[in-house]
């Protein structure tokens, strides 16, 4: 071993010395323990010094680990303190400060314990340090050799808070920790994982780095002897002697009877915050579905790992090149956690993964932040192709991520109170769509400022189909589905796009369960039915639609009322309102052109209030009784294929009422009527109505002993009276108009 500052100053430089200098400088406390404490003990639990600690001896030097370990153990005194210069050359980043255990026992790891070249049974070199470490102290400078040694040894140091790379890495095992606050930051370097060991089946936590909780033995299970209501934090128990302030507790209800296989509303990890009475306590989450008594909960008592995050890497995916099949066991992904706390994760960038780039389950208040992943090697394997994953998660915040070819960017499967900013998915031709939720009754989430195809709660009755109070802001695609049991849905500004390369209908298809969409614009628009949870209206607020010819824009199972207001659609052309829920147009405009279809409306009740129908109309589908009222200014012209801006068919015992007040209509040419009634059952009142041109279509067949006809104080000017029945006891067309 050379001792002299001299030699250092010849073999490594100024630069060595100063690490040298430095070293000798900044011996921590902590890691200086004395000799005989708890945190410097060999494997045999025996105190390596014979007494004293190493206060009053100078220090010695070493260029190199390799220089160091050819020292003889024999004439080391314990305590002695050893500055290296660098782990294979002086200034290389790899020195560090190092003491002489005489009775330590430790398995040597390249690092933190080193073990002379003439390998005695006890006496071992220890690394002192700050609990900051990085794999230049291991000898590993690039990815030529596997860093996993390296790794579980920074790692499993409960005394290293902050693991650094500094170069490119090589892992070749999936490792599984248990252990709490701790960083790894990689420094923007490339982890390369070619010749991975091989994973197990369906085992999305299989990542390189997996930090898991620990569920303990303590579980408690009961039936709830009444409702546990919509967002609140008090839970019953059977006896809360059984917890305390600060546990942490995964707690899930049984399945929806008559539901799907994992139909739950209730799955998350939760901190108790409060112990209320004998047989309630308050956790720190607001629960999002109601319960109903003799519903079952089960809580088991988890230990969380708290405050590790996983920083700055550029990830390589192995297994490419086999096929989807085995890609679930050769394929690579850097970040999996289970039951943890405050886990954050930035600036990883991944390519070729094959399990989702960063997984989690059972996670709480956690950040991911300027993520990415590209061409993963499938987007059709169900959980495969995914950046980031969440299930059973709380409060989760995923912003200025992105991915391209990707089946998911971010999905959020049984998931509350997270939010999702400033990310984009492009690449998704294939059906990949960036943004999704399962349906497993996620709640209250945010999407703003992304892009990439979105569908919420599409994964299959299996889960629920079910999530309630999403916002999506300011997103731009080419499609959006929400149409499964989503229950007061917000869209503000959601631009759909047709695409030639996936969706050129553009379709953006909503559930009317309270959903409520402003300034949003699509070409294929539909409202579609499948729950009716909300106590709020479906309103469409401020949209623009360019409707595909022939197109259904209220479907069939729609009951709700639902109202669009000052909305655009044009394209119209023979387009369907079929459901039986009334339908309410204020001041919205409506365009075809005179040579389509009008729209055939299915609804019990149709109101246009204001507004204004070009070249197109109404045609009353009359499946049902029927009450269609016009009024508050509309303004009514052209034509369609149809020749009648407000039509019936003839239906089967249908009545339909028709309310026109208080509208103007321009009839494009003589033969287009204003309105025609050719059969059926009616009663129809018309006051105050301005009609120009074209006709005025009654005909007596249509009013027959049990219908009615008022037709009064309306101008007409040019207007073709055809058919119209004489006045009589249930008719009155003639009276109190002004014939122009």
């Amino acid at each position: 071993m050379t001792t002299t500052r001299r030699h250092l100053l010849r073999s490594g430089g100024i630069g060595a010395a100063a690490v040298a200098a430095g070293a000798l400088t900044t011996v921590p406390a902590q890691a200086a323990a004395p000799a005989g404490s708890a945190k410097d003990t060999g494997d045999d639990g025996k105190s390596g010094a014979k007494g004293g600690g190493t206060a009053g001896r100078p220090a010695t030097t070493a260029a190199t680990v390799a220089d160091l370990l050819a020292t003889p153990s024999k004439s080391l005194r314990d305590g002695t303190v050893t500055v290296v210069a660098g782990y294979r050359a002086p200034g290389d980043g790899g020195g560090m400060t190092v003491r002489w255990d005489a009775g330590s026992t430790r398995a040597p790891n390249g690092g933190t314990v080193l073990r002379p070249n003439d390998r005695p049974a006890h006496g071992r070199w220890r690394r002192l340090h700050d609990g900051v470490l990085d794999f230049r102290g291991f000898g590993l400078f690039d990815a030529s050799a596997p860093a996993d040694d390296a790794l579980d040894a920074m790692v499993d140091d409960p005394s290293v808070h902050r693991v650094e790379a500094h170069t490119d890495l090589l892992f070749q095992r999936r490792h599984t920790y248990h252990r709490s606050r701790l960083t790894l930051d990689f420094g923007g370097h490339t982890v390369h994982t070619g010749g991975i060991e091989r994973n197990t089946h369906d085992n999305p936590f299989g990542a390189v780095l997996f930090f898991q909780g620990t569920v303990t033995g303590d579980t408690v299970s009961h039936a709830l002897s009444a409702e546990v209501i919509e967002l609140t934090d008090a839970f019953p128990v059977p006896d809360s002697g059984a917890f305390k302030v600060g546990q942490w507790w995964a707690v899930q209800s049984d399945e929806v009877a008559g539901g799907g296989s994992d139909e739950r509303e209730l799955q998350k990890m939760v901190e108790v915050t409060e112990v209320i009475d004998g047989t309630h306590i308050r956790v720190d989450y607001l629960n999002g579905w109601p319960l109903a008594a003799g519903r079952k909960l089960t809580w088991r008592r988890v230990e969380p790992v708290v405050g590790v995050r996983v920083d700055h890497l550029v990830f390589l995916g192995a297994g490419q090149d086999t096929g989807a099949v085995d890609d679930e066991y050769t394929g690579s992904h850097p970040v999996a956690y289970e039951y943890a706390v405050d886990c954050d994760v930035s600036g990883i960038q991944a390519t070729g993964t094959f399990w989702p780039v960063i997984m989690r389950r059972w996670c709480t208040r956690y950040r991911t932040i300027q993520c990415g992943l590209k061409n993963p090697p499938t987007v059709m394997y169900g959980g495969a192709g995914y950046l980031t994953q969440q299930i059973y998660c709380l409060y989760g915040h995923v912003a200025d991520c992105t991915s391209s070819n990707v089946r998911h960017l971010n999905d959020l499967t049984a998931s509350a109170y997270c939010q999702v900013v400033n990310c984009h998915g492009d690449g998704d031709d294939e059906g990949g769509n960036p943004f999704t939720t399962h349906g497993q009754y996620e709640h209250d989430l945010l999407f703003d400022g992304n892009s990439g195809l979105m569908d919420i709660a599409n994964s299959g009755a299996q889960w629920g189909d079910s999530a309630k109070r999403i916002t999506v802001r300011n997103h731009v695609c080419s499609w959006f589905t929400a149409n499964t049991k989503i229950t007061d849905l917000t869209l503000e500004n959601v631009k759909v796009i047709a695409r030639p390369t996936f969706d050129p209908a553009g379709t953006l298809v909503v559930n009317a369960d309270g959903a409520q969409l402003r300034g949003c614009t699509a070409s294929f628009f539909a409202v579609a039915q499948q729950s009716a949870r909300s106590t709020r209206p479906t309103t469409v607020t401020d949209c623009t639609f360019d409707l595909p010819k022939a197109s259904v824009l209220v479907q069939t199972p729609v009951t709700a009322p639902v109202h669009f207001v000052r909305t655009t659609f044009t394209g119209l052309d023979g387009n369907v309102l079929r459901g039986s829920g009334p339908v309410h147009f204020t001041d919205c405009r409506l365009v075809g052109s005179p040579k389509a279809a009008p729209l055939a409306v299915g609804a019990s009740e149709v109101t246009v209030d204001g507004g204004s129908l070009t070249d197109t109309g109404i045609a009353l589908s009359a499946v049902r009784d029927q009450r269609i009222s016009v009024g508050g200014g509309t303004a009514l012209s052209g034509t369609n294929t149809a020749k009648a801006l407000l039509s019936r068919d003839a239906g089967t015992g249908a009545t339909v009422t028709w309310d026109l007040a208080d509208l103007r209509s321009s009839a494009a040419d003589a033969d287009t009527a204003h309105v025609r009634v050719a059969d059926g059952h009616n009663r129809y009142t018309a006051v105050g109505a301005r009609l120009t041109g074209g006709q005025l279509a009654l005909a007596e067949d249509a009013f027959g002993d049990t219908s009615s006809l008022l037709h009064t104080a309306c101008t007409e000017d040019g207007v073709d009276r055809k058919g119209l029945p004489a006045d009589g006891k249930r008719i009155s067309a003639t009276t109190g108009n002004l014939i122009l």
